[in-house]
C-alpha cells in the first residue's frame, strides 16, 4: 500500500516538469512529508485540465458519500478491483497525477512485524514522477463545499518491493512520463497493472 510519500522540489521544478501552473501557490509546500491518515492537500495533476497543477485532499470521497468519514478507507485503490469497488467505480474516468519524488515503505523483520526498517523509494535520477490516481469532486451537503479529492492506485509489487513492503506485497502505481499521458488519456485500467518506473531503495 501507500500511505506516506514526499513532494521535496521547488514550484519552478514542478511547473518545469509537468509543463504546468501550480493553482494556488500559497497552498505549495516544499520539502513536504505526506501522511495519508492526516489527509493533506498535496500537488496533482487532473484529466480536466493537464495544464494546472492543484491541491487535492488525500483520501478520495464518492459522489454519493452523506460525509467525509469514507476517506480514511480510500487512500489507497487496488487496481485489480477498482472496477467493482462501489468508492472508486464512479471515479474511473477521474484520472488524475500524484506528484512525488519518493515514497516510504517498512520492511517486516519479524512475523509479526513487531521490528520494522523504513525505506525510501526514489527515482533513480532522484527526480520527479508520479503516481496513478482517481479524483472525485464532492459536495457537502451541509455547507455546499466542494471538496476535490483522490486515491492512490496499488498493484502487485515488483521484485524489489516484495522484498521491502513483504508483508502485503503492494505498491503504487508509478508512471513514466509517457503513462502520464496514457494515464490521463483514459486508457483502459488493466494495462497499468505492471506498470512501473525504475525504483532506488534507501534505508532510512
Amino acid at each position: 500500500m501507500c500511505y506516506h510519500y514526499k513532494q521535496t522540489k521547488t514550484i519552478n521544478q514542478l511547473e518545469k516538469r509537468f509543463k504546468a501552473k501550480i493553482e494556488k501557490p500559497e497552498l505549495f509546500k516544499e520539502n513536504a512529508v505526506y501522511n495519508g491518515f492526516t489527509y493533506p492537500q498535496t500537488p496533482v495533476i487532473t484529466n480536466e485540465n493537464n495544464e494546472q497543477i492543484k491541491a487535492l485532499h488525500w483520501g478520495l470521497i464518492p459522489l454519493w458519500s452523506k460525509d467525509d468519514a469514507i476517506k480514511a478507507y480510500t487512500l489507497n485503490a487496488r487496481i485489480e478491483t477498482i472496477k467493482e469497488k462501489p468508492s472508486f467505480k464512479g471515479a474511473i474516468k477521474n484520472r488524475c497525477l500524484v506528484i512525488t519524488d519518493g515514497f516510504f515503505e517498512w520492511q517486516w523483520l519479524d512475523k509479526k512485524g513487531t521490528k520494522k526498517q523504513k525505506f525510501q523509494l526514489t527515482a533513480k535520477d532522484d527526480d520527479l514522477f508520479t503516481l496513478a490516481g482517481l479524483y472525485s469532486n464532492w459536495v457537502d451537503k451541509n455547507t455546499g463545499e466542494v471538496r476535490s479529492t483522490y486515491t492512490i492506485v496499488t498493484t502487485e509489487a515488483n521484485a524489489l518491493m516484495s522484498e521491502i513492503h513483504n508483508n502485503k506485497k503492494r505498491m503504487p502505481v508509478a508512471l513514466t512520463p509517457q503513462r502520464e499521458i496514457d494515464w490521463l488519456a483514459g486508457i483502459e485500467i488493466d494495462e497499468f497493472k505492471k506498470d512501473e518506473i525504475e525504483l532506488v531503495a534507501t534505508p532510512q
